[in-house]
């Protein structure tokens, strides 16, 4: 049997989309619903107002709405961990605070962007967020999106933080993950890159921060089962057939692909806010056509 380490905010959760109306305004009661839908989809938890939930075009008035509504429709059975991503320290203590009062299980600390600041610094602001908001810590590196990756030694440094709890992987690199396994042992390691789930599981990853997960939840939840189990024939044959799809729903900016999958599923509108444009029909159809080779197709006669 493949034991699977300790995952201190469940094994598998969702970075939730926000759900938005067409006229642009945030849709709690379409939130709560997708929210409800994910924890009866083999979910143990979500992640609200991360990149994935467009958090950089919504107010903290409208994420602690969302949070509110999350928490409210799910919390007792999803884990909830609120997004504090920004470059801003004060900001994100601010938003540590709020995700404390709506009563999130946890919040999810970014590298700070466009800032570039030393690694000192951002050992500083991430320690800031973390004293603020009292919660469960995990961090989130993804160079990317932000231009500053974590470095080992740093994610060894935060991790001392008795309350910094775990890390969500989205660098890329296998090497570095396998380093910070050998190095920070105690430091529970989410995939943050659905392609990668399985390598990351076999580098001693606890679970994954899934974008997929939205519409592929029992079959990532039977996935990590099937490896837990030592049963790697079976994961390996999941995250395969898996893989065209993992790939799709980034093709273009996220998370107007995983919205536009949602709306097929009539579980949200696929609405996005600018900067982010929604999908064209030639991406909506080339979507649907990777889906289908992963076996998630629906029945668009049938979508609303």
């Amino acid at each position: 049997m493949t034991a699977l380490p300790p995952a201190p905010f469940g094994r598998l959760l969702t970075a939730m989309v926000t759900p938005m109306s067409s006229d642009g305004k945030i849709d709690l009661e379409a939130a709560a619903r997708l929210a409800v839908h994910l924890a009866d989809h083999g979910h143990d938890g979500v992640v609200i107002s991360g990149t994935t939930g467009e958090a950089s075009t919504t107010s903290d008035d409208e994420k602690f709405a969302l949070l509110q509504a999350v928490v409210e429709a799910a919390g007792d059975r999803l884990k909830v961990v609120a997004g504090a991503g920004t470059n801003d320290t004060a900001h994100g203590r601010e938003l540590g605070h709020l995700a404390k009062a709506a009563k999130a299980d946890g919040v999810l600390a970014t590298t700070p962007y466009y800032s570039k600041p030393t690694q000192a610094g951002v050992i500083a602001h991430v320690e800031a967020i973390a004293d603020a908001a009292g919660l469960p810590v995990m961090l989130y590196d993804v160079p990317s999106r932000t231009g500053l990756a974590l470095e080992t030694a740093t994610i060894a440094e935060l991790a001392a933080h008795p309350r910094i709890v775990a890390i969500k992987d989205a660098k890329g690199q296998l090497a570095a993950t396998a380093e910070v396994r050998r190095r920070v042992p105690g430091l529970a390691v989410y995939s943050g890159s659905d392609e990668l789930n399985l390598p990351l599981l076999s580098l001693g990853a606890v679970g994954m921060v899934s974008v997929l997960g939205h519409i592929a939840g029992p079959q990532l939840r039977q996935m990590i089962d099937a490896f837990g189990a030592g049963d790697v024939a079976t994961a390996w044959a999941i995250h395969n057939n898996l893989l065209p799809a993992a790939l799709a729903i980034f093709a273009f900016a996220s998370p107007a692909p995983i919205k536009i999958a949602l709306a097929d599923r009539g579980l949200c509108d696929p609405a996005v806010r600018l900067p982010l444009l929604p999908a064209t029909p030639a991406q909506h159809a080339a979507l649907r056509a990777e889906l289908a080779t992963s076996g998630l197709e629906v029945s668009f006669e049938r979508a609303p």
